[in-house]
């Protein structure tokens, strides 16, 4: 079997020193790194051999440079990939490697041709869609609310149930309303539509899983194109404007709007305009010149033609005439008491309640009627006061939990007069709005999962506290209680403190308080709440199996052509006893590959016939690795060392009876033999020893005919040396030579019965020395049977 062997390894170091090149092998895309693509031998017994990776097309940096490693006299050459490499059949789904092989001056190249084979569950985003910069799309304003804008398509995701979501913020400050993604990819428009968004980009995160855990995640930019509209129009088409004359340069005469996309406005007549300018993008009018009726009379009416196109389609436009009347002034503008309003109230006060009333007065005509109006300056448009009667109160919208209606609000009371022309003055008015600490903050239950074998400050999550306060985000968060295992930090993230342990606790509830701050004009005012979290430990495998015993000594008496079961390993982990799938691996002392694994039962496989000649006793020393199965990861295993002593099937058996103790790994093992010889022959040995036999019995037959022949020719002339030589050989080696004269006459019949007792003799001597238990009287067999022969060589004589 040895030779058998040695000759296939010969055999195949030859064919592989000339046939080796080149190779083709496919690869599954799903294959990391450091994965071995191929393995091949070369043989080179006189230099040290190398082997080089000299390219790879297309180029790639996938490979690693081949490995050369020297075994058993030959040299093993292996192909792997590099950390750096991703492999994607739908991208390059074909590589050829040259590789260059050098032994002393023999040199031989070869391809190695790696085909990349589509493996449905590796999914991976590809495309402009996770590049860098993303995916950028285009969609007019007009869009209708809800529509399908886009689909996103990844090779491979229709075998999967991939789920789709936008993780990035869409905010309404920014966004017209949230964008929206199902599982089929299909991008729409937020409900409010996207009109009045023109030139906006919104870029979205959208985050793809599928499978059992996997997942990518890309980029898509939307950007919103204006829709040119087909006409323009004024809101008003004609308008008469009065001014006092008093204005200076640069002042605000009237702001003229039209309809349209991105309108601009330019005045056509009079031209050159010396008194007024219009703005080219918001259609204020100004003053550009003094406007004094006594320096320039031709300024107290002006008739201007003011025009309004679009700045894409300058064809789209409409005319407007703006007529400006021109007034002489009062000397003195109305006086006011307060002259300036500074308060201070919190949010909670009442609709209603009065902040000042205002008296004001015209010094030009005393006890006129004066108008009042109330404007707003920061935040423009908003309508927390109002103004009714000379007197300023609290509307119903004063409120500081949304951003940018709290802390200062800046007005001015406008007084105008009735006089020609109008005088007006601006009474400023500053009302400071201060928090009130009104809501208790809240937070939503969660439920959090983490591996058991987590290391410490490891982030389980955030904890989403909401208080209708504002600041929104002036909350901080504590653990009821005291906790070693789980923290809270300022950053509402929960992390792992201490060590976990599935075993001993599976689940942990803890109980959140958050108090708020900075929400009040007082701070000792504060709020508190408080909500659930629930923290899962998953379980790890962190427990390696045990084998009882780790140690076993055996003794086995193995037939030849038979396979006999040697023991079985029983290995169990004590701390999750639920676990009960090992895999059962001989990584050790199998020398001739003589013991298999049936799972966990040892087996010595001896599939060849006895050997003609006795084999020694020999010693086997085998390591079984176990390892656990099953979907935990990973996979931990344990050696169980498993001697066992072979004595070989003999034609004599002895049958052993062997005491063994099983003893840990580091005690010495103390083995007591005792041995009983007996002799048990096999069947094929009884019939080996018939038909030798038999060919004996017809050997001795035929001798026995020859002899008798001889002796009949002798009697029939006998002669008195002969006879005295025979007679001479019957009585033995005991008689001295003298016999040879002395002996008697001995009568033929007598002569022929000595023959006889010879043949009979020598039969004997040739069965009871080869029969069992044959003892002392086999040695006196023996004693006669040389004196036979020499007998029969004085016959032959």
């Amino acid at each position: 079997m040895v030779l058998l062997r040695s000759l296939v390894l010969l055999l195949a170091l030859v064919v592989s020193d000339h046939h080796c090149l080149p190779w083709f092998i496919n690869v599954s895309e799903s294959q990391g790194p450091g994965t071995i693509l191929h393995s091949f031998s070369f043989n080179c017994s006189l230099h040290t051999p190398t082997l080089e990776l000299l390219h790879v097309k297309p180029p790639t940096t996938f490979f690693n440079p081949p490995s050369l490693t020297r075994w058993q006299g030959i040299y093993v050459g292996k192909m792997t990939l590099s950390s750096m490499a991703r492999l994607d059949a739908l991208t390059v789904n074909h590589y050829e490697l040259q590789l260059k092989f050098t032994c002393g001056k023999h040199v031989m190249e070869g391809p190695l041709f790696v085909d990349i084979q589509r493996d449905p569950g590796h999914i991976q985003c590809a495309g402009r869609f996770a590049s860098p910069a993303g995916e950028i799309i285009q969609v007019p304003e007009t869009v209708t609310p809800g529509a399908l804008l886009y689909t996103l398509l990844l090779p491979g995701l229709e075998f999967q149930g991939a789920q789709m979501s936008i993780t990035s913020a869409q905010d309404p400050p920014y966004f017209p309303g949230p964008f929206s993604i199902d599982g089929q990819g299909w991008l729409r428009s937020p409900s409010q539509g996207l009109r009045g968004q023109a030139l906006k980009v919104f870029q979205l995160q959208i985050l793809v899983t599928f499978g059992q855990g996997q997942s990518c995640h890309g980029m898509l930019t939307v950007k919103v194109l204006p829709v040119a509209s087909s006409q323009v129009s004024f809101l008003e088409q004609a308008q008469n404007i009065t001014i006092p004359e008093n204005l200076i340069p640069g002042s605000k005469v009237v702001q003229l709007q039209a309809r349209g996309f991105d309108v601009r406005y330019e005045i056509l007549s009079p031209v050159p305009c010396g008194l007024f300018s219009i703005g080219r993008v918001d259609g204020v009018v100004r003053t550009t010149a003094p406007l004094g009726l006594a320096k320039a009379p031709g300024a107290g009416v002006t008739r201007l033609q003011v025009k309004a196109f679009e700045w894409f389609q300058t064809w789209a436009s409409a005319e407007l005439d703006l007529w400006v009347y021109v007034q002489s002034v009062n000397r003195w503008p109305p006086r006011c008491l307060p002259a300036l309003l500074v308060t201070q109230i919190p949010e909670t006060t009442p609709v209603g309640t009065v902040l000042n009333t205002f008296t004001c007065t015209d010094p030009d005509s005393p006890g006129s009627t004066l108008d009042y109006q109330l404007l707003f300056h920061s935040p423009p448009g908003a309508a927390s006061l109002y103004l009714r009667d000379r007197v300023l109160k609290v509307n119903a919208t004063l409120d500081c939990d949304t951003p940018g209606t709290c802390f200062q609000h800046a007005a001015s009371i406008l007084v105008l007069d009735n006089g020609q022309p109008l005088m007006t003055t601006e009474v400023p008015v500053l009302v400071t709005v201060t928090p009130v600490n009104e809501f208790s903050p809240a937070c939503v239950p969660r439920t959090f999962r983490v591996r058991e074998d987590a290391g410490p400050y490891t982030l389980l999550g955030s904890v989403v506290g909401t208080d209708m306060d504002y600041p929104h985000n002036s909350i901080e968060y504590y653990i009821s209680g005291w906790s070693a295992t789980f923290a809270v930090d300022r950053l509402r993230e929960v992390r792992l403190l201490g060590p976990l342990d599935y075993e001993l606790q599976k689940l942990y509830r803890l109980t959140v308080l958050l108090t708020d701050h900075s929400q009040d004009q007082d701070p000792t005012c504060h709020h508190s709440g408080s909500c659930t979290i629930t923290i899962e430990v998953e379980d790890v495998n962190d427990h390696t199996p045990e084998c009882e015993p780790p140690f076993q000594e055996l003794t086995i008496h193995p037939h030849p052509g038979r396979s006999m079961e040697v023991t079985k390993v029983s290995c169990r982990v004590p701390q999750e006893p639920q676990r009960l799938a090992f895999s059962y691996s001989i990584v050790g002392g199998n020398s001739q590959s003589r013991f298999s694994l049936q799972g966990a039962i040892l087996v010595h496989n001896d599939l060849m016939l006895a050997a003609p000649w006795p084999e020694p006793p020999c010693t086997y020393e085998l390591l079984i690795r176990v390892a656990d199965a099953g979907p935990s990861i990973p996979h931990l295993s344990t050696t169980a060392t498993v001697i066992v002593h072979l004595v070989p099937w003999r034609g004599s058996t002895v049958a052993t009876i062997t005491h063994g103790t099983t003893v840990p790994s580091t005690m010495t093992p103390l083995l007591v033999t005792d041995t009983e010889a007996f002799w048990q022959p096999e069947p094929w040995f009884v019939v080996v020893l018939t038909v030798t036999g038999t060919l004996l019995l017809l050997a001795l037959g035929w001798l026995i005919s020859r002899l008798l022949q001889g002796l009949a020719q002798v009697l029939q002339t006998p002669s008195k040396p002969t006879q005295a030589l025979m007679l001479n050989s019957i009585q033995g080696p005991e008689g001295s030579t003298e016999g040879f004269t002395e002996a008697p006459r001995m009568e033929t019949p007598q002569a022929l019965g000595s023959v006889m007792s010879l043949v009979q003799a020598e039969i004997i001597c040739s069965t009871r020395t080869r029969e069992p238990g044959a003892g002392s009287e086999a040695k006196k067999l023996l004693h006669i049977c040389g004196i036979f022969s020499s007998h029969d060589h004085v016959f032959s004589n």
